[in-house]
Formats: C-alpha cells, structure tokens, sequence
C-alpha cells in the first residue's frame, strides 16, 4: 500500500496541479487553477484543529507545505479530508468521480476481512479504474507514456495479492517503519551505526528471551505498569470517566431534558421521575471508551487551547420509530445515526425506581449536527447548522469524529466504518 500512498497518489497530485513531468492536461481539463489549490491547501491545514488527535497527524498544507508528508499522512489525507476539499473542484465531475472510486477500492482493501465477492469487486474495480486512468492522463498518447508508471499497473495485482496473502494490513509496511523507528535512538556512534544497532538487538533478544523462558514480563517490563486512572460507573463496563470532575446545580431546562429522556427508559410518570432526579450532579470532562476506544472531551469542561485537537464531535445512535410521521401506524423502533457535539458528561444517583433498574446513571447532553446531505460511499455527512440539544444514555455515543470546514459548511468523517456501532440486543427489528 505505501506505493498508493507516496506514488499514486503523489502522482495524482501533480497531475491536478501541472507539475508532473511537464505533461500538461493534453485534451483533458483536469488541472486545478493555482488559487484554487491554494484554497485546499489552506483547508487542509486549518482541519487539523478540528479533527482529533487520535485520527493521526495534523493534515499539512498541500498546496505550500513538501516536507511533512508521509506515508501515513498521505493516507489519511487521501481517504477523509480530500474526498471533502476536492469536491465540486475540477471543471468535470468525472474527475471527481473517479479519485473517489479510487478511494472506495482502497478502502474495501483495508477492511478488517474479506469475502471471496468482495475481492471479486476489486479486481473488476482495478480493472476499470486503470482504464478510465489511462483515457484520463495517459490518453493513448506515446508522448505521454510517462503518466503510466509501474505503479499504476500494480494496482491491478492487489486482488491476486490478497488471494495469496490476505488482507493488505496483515504484510504493509507501517509495522517495519516502526519498528525501524524504535531502533533509531540505538545509533549514539554516526562512525559505527551499524555495530550500535546490532548490540541494540542482540541485547534486546536476549531479553526476550528470558522473559520466555522464565516468565519474567511484568518483572523485566521497561515501562512503568499501566494503571487506569479513571472512574467505572456500576452498569457502564463499556467506558470509563476521566477527570475533571465537579458538581453543578441542574438547571430547569437541562433538568427536564434528563426527565425526557428517563420517561422512555422507564416508562415512568414525569411527576415522580422529577421527584427522583437530584438537584446536584456529577459533571465529568472526559470519557474513554474502553479496550483501546476513542477518548471525548465534553465541551463546556474543555480547555480550547491555541494548539489543541478538537475531540468534542461524536457519533450516537438512538432507537427512533420508523411510522413516526404516520398517526395510524403501529411503532416500528430502527436504529438511527447522529452526529452531535458532546456538551455535558453527567453522573448522578436516583433512589426508588423500579426493581432490576440501575441506580447510578451516566448520561450524556448533545447537541445534535443538522445533517443535509450525506455520502454513504465515503461515510462523509454535510451539515451547516447545529440542531437541538437531547439528552442521551452515554452507551449510545460510539466513537469521536472528525470535522472539515469547506465553502461555508461543515464535513463530518468518520474513519471507525463497520468497526464501532451500535448492538441494540433484546429487540427485533424489521426491515
């Protein structure tokens, strides 16, 4: 995949932009005007503050900046932020169209397993992408024969590959990089690097060794032993609070959001529900989704340092009835996504409710991202103003998101796929 990353689609760049091998567009007009590269390029780097630290290093600047970009950068920018800025660019769709079917077939390569079907698609996928490729840039011309290096063919054997090998994450490259990375700081002779770095393995190996043999890995461990420092709420094994953490008063309007959202929960009257919700809760500035999950900030705790990375964004999904808008039908609850920003992480005790319910509650207060248009292919949703605010049980919120700013709107992304939704267990649902 690193040929994708740091040929293809470095290749792809220049070509947008008239500096590859001095081609020109020929009889196409797929180049971009220089103010318009521009234009992304300060997009890119100004999403960097609004997409989560977690996704990755900052996006560079495309258009001015040549020195940040690597592998992983180039792959992140290819997959989610230029989907965004390079839409509604080129003088024709097609141009458009066919980097994204570019970007579909690298990420069906990516997924986690595939079917025989699937790889089926990739192939037929390939197949036709290097054609329209080659009627695009190369456009039968033996003058510009340069425009179809050897990586463009080898994208044609990235089916075969994975029928050999499997999946492409199980044999790239980003593991070796870095591992080549942590023997770096063994090098401390710049005569003899080469005999640091043996003794760094040697003496590494033999370490390992002796953790095996005498099952000595947490007495011989170099780094300090993890510990979670955050706070477990009984009934929400899933997450975990991280501080800071203070008590706030609720006030009316937020109180009866909370009391809206336990009415569906319990089913219980609103009278007796008010009785039972404190007047004081536990307000938390953080939550982390466990077993390696994604870390959000509540955004009314959250510090908006110059530097920061904006983590407040989140992906829920609620139970929403299907016939809402029709009176005479029976209720047909589905799940449903949203996309909200996270405002408040609330905790708090209720006495009395009915027997088998938990008593400590987290909930969570979200103002929810009026979505107006959406692309399913690339997970990519469109919206220009925020929504209501609601009240949600925290197991809902799923994983954080990332945002673009582009031409007056706002582009959700959303990098999880298939890998974090929603289990809605102990109830059917049709369709």
């Amino acid at each position: 995949m690193h040929l994708i990353w740091e040929n293809v689609v470095k290749n792809l760049m220049q070509l947008w932009t008239g500096q590859y091998k001095d081609l020109g567009a020929g009889t196409e007009a797929y180049e971009l005007a220089p103010t318009v590269w521009e234009a992304i390029g300060e997009a890119s780097a100004s999403s960097g503050r609004t997409i989560p630290g977690i996704f990755g290093p900052r996006p560079p600047n495309v258009a001015s900046d040549k020195m940040s970009w690597t592998a992983d950068t180039r792959s992140f920018w290819f997959q989610y932020v230029g989907p965004v800025l390079l839409s509604r660019r080129f003088v024709r769709p097609k141009y458009y169209k066919h980097f994204v079917e570019l970007v579909r077939l690298v990420r069906m390569c990516l997924q986690y397993e595939l079917t025989t079907a699937e790889i089926a698609e990739i192939r037929c996928g390939f197949i036709t992408w290097v054609k329209d490729y080659e009627q695009i840039y190369y456009q039968h011309d033996l003058d510009r024969l340069s425009a179809c290096p050897l990586t463009i063919h080898a994208l044609l054997h990235i089916a075969d590959s994975i029928e050999a090998c499997g999946p492409v994450w199980a044999y790239w490259a980003f593991p070796m990089e870095r591992y080549c990375g942590s023997i770096q700081p063994a090098i401390l002779n710049r005569r003899f690097p080469y005999s640091c770095i043996n003794c760094y393995l040697v003496d590494r190996s033999r370490l390992m060794h002796i953790k095996v043999i005498y099952n000595l890995n947490e007495q011989l461990r170099m780094a300090p032993p993890h510990s979670p420092t955050g706070v477990s709420i009984s009934g929400y094994d899933s997450c975990m609070l991280l501080p800071p953490c203070r008590t706030i008063t609720l006030e009316r309007g937020l109180k009866d959001k909370i009391i809206s959202c336990l009415c569906t929960r319990f089913g219980l009257p609103l009278q007796e529900l008010r009785k039972m919700i404190p007047s004081e809760v536990q307000h938390w500035g953080k939550l982390r989704i466990n077993n390696d999950g994604d870390t959000m900030h509540a955004s009314s705790m959250s510090a908006g340092a110059e530097d920061g990375r904006d983590a407040t964004y989140v992906r829920y999904e609620l139970l929403v009835d299907r016939n809402a808008r029709f009176r005479n039908l029976p209720v047909n609850l589905g799940p449903r996504t949203f996309y909200g920003q996270l405002k408040n992480i609330l905790t708090f005790h209720v006495a009395s409710i009915p027997a088998g319910l938990s008593e400590d509650l987290l909930l969570g207060v979200i103002q929810r991202c009026n979505i107006d248009e959406s692309e399913p292919g690339l997970d990519v949703h469109y919206y220009e103003r925020m929504g209501a605010v609601e009240v949600v049980d925290i197991t809902t919120v799923q994983c954080v998101v990332g945002r673009i700013h582009d031409r007056g709107r706002w582009a959700v992304i959303d990098r999880s796929g298939s890998l974090s939704r929603a289990l809605f267990t102990g109830l059917e649902f049709e369709g």
